[in-house]
């Protein structure tokens, strides 16, 4: 009897330990934050999952990076006007898609804002406001429609001398995407890959509840609008309150309107929901420059992605199929 009571305490202790729980590990790639997390029963195999995560985001980033001098990206970079460069699939299928989005959202969203990089900075560096001129002037190697694509040569030509791409409005989100999709391909069941505010889900919590995602009031933290459950999909969220500059009393945020070359206003905080985090991130860059009505009308018109919204007052907007009860907590 005292043998069977002790079997039977090992088998219940050994359930025990088996049971699913969350790993998590917080990185630095891409010059940003990532959170990413696995759920599994043992936490070797998980940390091998997110082994296998920090590598995809690290390989994604050796591509598409414009600061390594060894990129296909900086390749193309220092070629524009000079040649074509041939470049992988992968590479070539991003800018491809980043084109499309170019198209719908009328050029809000536009990976050639890169060449606006020397004119502002948010790394504390910026001492005193461009003048009108030089803001002006970096718009000249700006426009989407200057990017050349062969299909069949895979090759990508930048039309004008001094002109460049970057992916900072979408490389985070594509990086997501490809992690997800790779753990899901090893068999891992549920998680959340959580590129600073590009966050991306499957399967659910351990204790089988969708994961949830809260909704906060950038210009009151305390306040929280909803706690919204997600499931196999992605929320982006950008927002103009962690790199801005601030000049005459006036604040400036990082997120640059590529046809003005001034920054974006009237916006605070925007959340997208999309399958893709890829997409979803290059909406919410989209959202602030083209402003609140004409970003919620864009989205209104897509099919299975939605918004929130916060403006420069502090009011929340959002887009049809989302209805927030509780806005006050």
């Amino acid at each position: 009897m005292k043998n069977t009571c002790f079997i039977f305490i090992f088998l219940f202790s050994l359930s025990i330990f088996s049971q699913p729980q969350k790993y998590k590990r917080v990185v630095k790639l891409m010059g940003s934050r990532f959170d990413i997390s696995v759920v599994d029963e043992s936490k070797e195999r998980a940390n091998e999952y997110i082994d296998i995560a920090i590598s995809e985001i690290s390989r994604i980033e050796n591509i598409i990076s414009s600061w390594n001098p060894s990129s296909q990206t900086s390749l193309i970079n220092k070629n524009s006007g000079v040649k074509p460069i041939k470049v992988d699939d992968e590479l070539f299928d991003l800018i491809e898609r980043s084109l499309i989005i170019s198209k719908l959202t009328d050029g809000a969203f536009d990976i050639t804002y890169a060449s606006m990089d020397i004119i502002w900075k948010f790394d504390g560096s910026m001492i005193e406001m461009p003048s009108d001129i030089i803001i002006k002037k970096s718009v000249d190697k700006v426009g989407y429609e200057n990017i050349v694509l062969n299909k069949k040569e895979k090759t990508v030509y930048l039309k004008l001398k001094g002109m460049r791409i970057g992916f900072g409005a979408i490389g985070k989100g594509y990086a997501a995407d490809k992690a997800k999709e790779l753990l899901k391909a090893k068999g891992v069941k549920a998680g959340i890959i959580n590129a600073s505010g590009d966050m991306n889900t499957w399967g659910k919590q351990p204790n089988g509840e969708d994961w949830k995602v809260g909704i906060t009031n950038p210009l009151d933290k305390n306040k929280t609008f909803a706690l919204l459950p997600i499931s196999n999909t992605s929320v982006v969220t950008s927002g103009n309150y962690e790199k801005f500059v601030e000049f005459g009393g006036q604040r400036y945020s990082h997120i640059i309107n590529p046809k003005t070359g001034y920054p974006s206003s009237g916006i605070v905080s925007v959340s997208v929901f999309a399958a893709k985090a890829e997409l979803a991130d290059a909406l919410a860059t989209s959202i602030f420059v083209m402003g609140k009505d004409i970003g919620i009308d864009l989205i209104n018109q897509l099919k299975g992605i939605d918004c929130i919204l916060v403006d420069d007052k502090g009011k929340v907007h959002t887009s049809n199929n989302i209805t927030l009860e509780n806005t006050e907590k």
